[in-house]
């Protein structure tokens, strides 16, 4: 069953952190690196655990991890590390919050030779899935295929994240997502 199906058969009468993540974020370009970088701490974050885990802690991230804002991560000391940790609010696992941490520090890097997290993703559009897959685990840390296809999927690089006949989907082509660009199709008529 598709992501669309799932929510469209939620209760209509009742809030879900479902329904909310698919119709104003889900396959939506994102033009702002810390965003960008955001969305890529949830997907690391929510390896192994529900999707539904990582979205009701998603205010939660947002305020551990400094509003997901790069640089600020990437100067995260030891005392961050444990503040973190410690942080009942968020997914308390080691290797996940080195690799916020390592990959903010990456990002920075990459923002230095290409201007920006977007224009480095840019840069290598568009790649297979496999491909992006090989390019993430060279560069940051603890990026599987699920956590790349989602990660990208979710910010418009890579097609899929809604079914045609979804309503949000003509939104999501609206704001012209990247892969978009790449299909020679400029969406349903």
């Amino acid at each position: 069953m598709s992501y669309c199906h799932y929510v469209a058969g939620l209760p209509v009468h009742q809030p879900s952190v479902h329904r909310a993540y698919h119709d104003t974020q889900y396959g939506f370009p994102l033009d702002d690196d810390n965003e960008l970088f955001g969305r890529l701490i949830l997907e690391i974050n929510q390896a192994g655990l529900s999707w539904n885990t990582i979205l009701v802690k998603q205010d939660n991230f947002r305020q551990a991890y400094d509003s997901f804002n790069i640089e600020k991560i990437a100067a995260y000391q030891e005392t961050d590390r444990q503040r973190l940790l410690s942080d009942a609010g968020i997914i308390r696992n080691r290797l996940k919050i080195n690799a916020a941490i390592e990959n903010a520090r990456t990002v920075l890097a990459l923002q230095k030779e290409f201007g920006s997290f977007q224009a480095w993703l840019n840069h290598h559009h568009p790649l297979s899935k496999e491909e992006w897959t090989r390019l993430f685990k060279k560069t940051f840390k603890f990026t599987g295929e699920e956590i790349v296809n989602e990660f990208l999927m979710s910010t418009g690089y890579l097609p899929g994240a809604h079914d045609a006949d979804c309503p949000i989907y003509r939104q999501v082509l609206a704001r012209k997502p990247v892969w978009l660009s790449h299909t020679g199709n400029d969406g349903p008529k």
